[in-house]
């Protein structure tokens, strides 16, 4: 028995058709348009830092930056509950929950610099003279040789 891919289809005709898919696609542009309400009644400062993650049986879940911005919020909480039951969209709102998540940062590439005094650089040079394994030896002469160069 031979396998036979399905002819290839236009991504908008997949998220269109396919019943997983156009689920997730439904769920994913219901999100964005409650974000889109959400930020309606955000002050301008505090959209960047709030993003809708679920909105269940009367209970919004609101993901947060940071714990200075989901203080803020929660100061403002009944109003900003108070502004979204007055939205069609949130009309069955009973209460709003934050969740503190920081943003995914790709973490910077640690980097080492070697910063050996002279003095330094001579103590561990006389150290290797002294070793009698050549691998020790060769890797001390190379950690000594990353000693400053005396200013001229």
């Amino acid at each position: 028995m031979a396998y036979r891919p399905l002819p290839a289809q236009a991504p908008a005709v997949l998220l269109r058709e396919a019943k997983p898919l156009k689920a997730l696609f439904s769920q994913a542009q219901r999100l964005a348009q409650l974000q889109r309400l959400l930020e309606s009644q955000l002050q301008p400062a505090a959209r960047p830092h709030c993003h809708v993650a679920s909105w269940r049986e009367g209970s919004l879940l609101l993901i947060v930056t940071d714990g200075h911005w989901a203080t803020r919020l929660r100061y403002q909480q009944k109003r900003l509950q108070r502004d979204l039951q007055a939205l069609e969209a949130f009309a069955s709102l009973t209460r709003i929950l934050f969740k503190v998540q920081p943003p995914n940062t790709p973490a910077a590439p640690v980097t080492r610099a070697i910063d050996l005094s002279v003095g330094s650089a001579d103590n561990i040079q006389a150290t290797a003279q002294g070793i009698s394994d050549p691998g020790l030896r060769a890797a001390l002469e190379r950690l000594a040789a990353h000693g400053k160069s005396k200013p001229a």
